[in-house]
């Protein structure tokens, strides 16, 4: 069990049986009544954003995450088979567990595997992975580094708006948690 005065950013608790993690946090004291502690919860597994209020020494459930590296080995339309570096143990999760990591993991990638031990609860893809993009409209002769972007379909088929000077076949690095592109490569 943990009290109010543990709460940090990225701490796990279970609250109406469901592992929401703990975004943000400020502990208020007012001038007339007892002290309180205003959150902002994501829940784990829908990613549904709340705010909730404790008082001050509440207690809640906090809950120890597991992350393990793994790699990606395939996948198909609704599995993801991945391994452990250590014991090469597979593991087969749905597409719905893997979730928005699925569009920037290729094969032989390393990944981490966030669990609580029994129940996996996602994949964290790479921060910066590097990507060939396979289809994206020509640019024109006079297009500038600052003159707009266009999208561009990468390999694991996600899209991404890049500069109108980036051809197809070259070889970009992409932020994974924004989803943006951040410098050519190739």
């Amino acid at each position: 069990m943990a009290t109010t005065t543990d709460f940090r950013n990225g701490l796990v608790i279970r609250m109406d049986n469901e592992l929401w993690m703990m975004v943000e946090f400020q502990h208020v004291k007012p001038g007339k009544g007892g002290a309180f502690v205003r959150t902002r919860l994501k829940n784990v597994k829908t990613g549904r954003v709340i705010d909730r209020t404790f008082r001050s020494g509440e207690k809640v459930d906090d809950v120890r995450l597991e992350k393990k590296k793994y790699q990606f080995l395939y996948g198909s339309e609704s599995e993801y088979v991945f391994m452990e570096m250590n014991t090469y143990e597979q593991i087969t999760l749905a597409k719905d567990v893997v979730g928005d990591a699925s569009l920037y993991i290729k094969d032989g990638m390393e990944v981490e595997i966030l669990s609580t031990g029994t129940e996996v609860l996602g994949v964290e893809a790479p921060i910066f992975v590097e990507l060939e993009i396979v289809k994206t409209d020509p640019g024109i002769k006079g297009d500038t580094a600052s003159g707009g972007s266009k999208p561009a379909t990468l390999e694991t088929g996600a899209v991404v708006q890049v500069p109108l000077f980036i051809q197809e076949g070259e070889v970009i690095r992409v932020d994974t948690r924004t989803s943006t592109y951040v410098e050519r490569v190739k």
